[in-house]
């Protein structure tokens, strides 16, 4: 409990699952987000909402600053459907065009700047190995390497901590209800985004969303799967 920790807090089901896990591990905890040009932007308004009901819930650690940087040059890098208006489909690599080329590379970088200058020495990040869309940047091998590289760059010991690496959806739903119970899991259902195209007109039993995009699709049937777990 005498760690600090830096949490990738995107405004999403996982990183709001996150904040949770680190508030239960560490004595501070702080959060990060970035302004990358997304369509579904609207998850960064989410973020504030999200840290007052987590406030409101008693955890071991506290939750200290909130931090915002702009990263729009990933958006000059190339077209991805998670920046432009264009349809969600697959490459000729294999990947689906969400895909953005770095991404979480570029934030974890920035993560450990930032966690240098605030004497922070946890960083942690919701990727997922189990649900993670082919993204090669987040798999378990890629944040190890960046673990590495990141502790060599500050000459600090830097952890990467990834608590949903080998967790499927209905198992992170199972995870918050864990850490924070029926409150935390109304919380993220309701205040948590996910969804690609940034809708939040329609309340499903999941959350927010369009209910057909991939990422709906995923955090829906998640919660069926988890919800059938429950009555068993």
């Amino acid at each position: 409990m005498s760690r600090r920790a830096l949490v990738l807090f995107s405004g999403g089901q996982d990183s709001a699952t996150c904040v949770a896990w680190a508030l239960s591990r560490y004595a501070h905890v702080e959060t990060l987000g970035f302004d990358y040009g997304q369509r579904h932007r609207v998850e960064l308004d989410c973020r504030a909402r999200l840290r007052e009901g987590l406030l409101g819930m008693a955890w071991p650690g506290q939750l200290g600053d909130d931090h915002l940087l702009t990263v729009d040059v990933l958006g000059q890098l190339g077209t991805s459907a998670m920046t432009d208006d264009v349809a969600i489909a697959m490459q000729a690599d294999g990947l689906p065009n969400t895909f953005v080329p770095g991404r979480n590379l570029l934030f974890f970088t920035l993560a450990a700047a930032l966690a240098y200058r605030r004497g922070l020495d946890v960083l942690v990040g919701g990727m997922s190995q189990t649900d993670y869309s082919g993204y090669p940047d987040c798999r378990d091998n890629t944040l190890k390497a960046l673990q590495v590289a990141l502790s060599l760059g500050i000459d600090r010991p830097l952890t990467l901590e990834t608590p949903l690496m080998w967790l499927d959806k209905a198992a992170t739903w199972a995870l918050a209800h864990e850490l924070g119970g029926d409150a935390l899991v109304e919380l993220i259902r309701r205040d948590s985004h996910t969804c690609y195209l940034g809708e939040r007109g329609q309340l499903y039993p999941w959350g927010y969303g369009c209910g057909a995009c991939p990422a709906c699709e995923l955090r829906a049937r998640g919660w069926a799967q988890w919800q059938l777990t429950r009555c068993a």
